[in-house]
């Protein structure tokens, strides 16, 4: 799935591999770049435009529009779109960077939902990757040795943290709410993963240190 914001060029791979490629209003742009045809596009066509809306259809995307005032964003439109088709590997493309900051903060605290909780929906930004860590389960870090783990804490504080594999190892840890204790983790040994108590955080992983 490829929404309206920054995409690299290793992520193109991702979208050409895609069983179901959906584009979120002007993701499909990206993909117009990429020489790629979503199979859907949902959204209120804002971005993307009639014309090239049009467009697509006549190559064999289905377009479902929506109309620019509602309750959901063009990203959690196409998220419900792609739960609903039964896909339980869902990639967010693009849901970063752009012009719009409020947007790319949504964006992420969208992979919180407990809508997606059993599913694997994360979001990739070239080497980065970001998913969400609910409340009794565990992520197993990707690596490899030297990568950035940062967890930030969403809804509250998150509780009694641990991690296997981190150079600043979290035993029973507490990350506060609007604090930065979670930040700029670095993997020392692998297998690595996190766990968490109680709450919901995003763990973002900076393949290779983000170099």
């Amino acid at each position: 799935m490829v929404a309206h914001g920054d995409v690299a060029p290793a992520d193109r791979e991702l979208a050409a591999s895609a069983e179901l490629l959906i584009a979120a209003d002007g993701g499909a742009l990206a993909l117009e770049r990429w020489g790629l045809v979503p199979h859907l596009v949902v959204g209120d066509l804002d971005s993307l435009g009639d014309e090239r809306a049009a467009a697509l259809a006549a190559k064999g995307a289905t377009v479902k529009r929506f109309p620019v005032a509602k309750d959901q964003s063009d990203l959690e439109l196409a998220l419900r779109d792609a739960l609903e088709s039964g896909a339980d590997d869902v990639v967010l493309l693009g849901i970063f960077g752009g012009a719009r900051l409020d947007h790319a903060l949504v964006n992420a605290t969208l992979l919180a939902d407990p809508a997606y909780r059993g599913r694997s929906v994360r979001a990739v930004f070239g080497d980065t990757l970001v998913r969400a860590l609910h409340a009794s389960d565990k992520i197993e870090l990707r690596g490899p040795v030297g990568s950035i783990v940062t967890i930030i804490s969403l809804r509250g504080d998150a509780t009694d943290v641990r991690s296997r594999g981190l150079r600043y190892r979290l035993n029973g840890a507490t990350l506060l709410f609007g604090k930065s204790l979670g930040l700029s983790n670095v993997v020392e040994s692998l297998p690595a993963n996190v766990s968490l108590g109680k709450g919901v955080a995003l763990v973002i992983e900076i393949e290779g240190g983000g170099s």
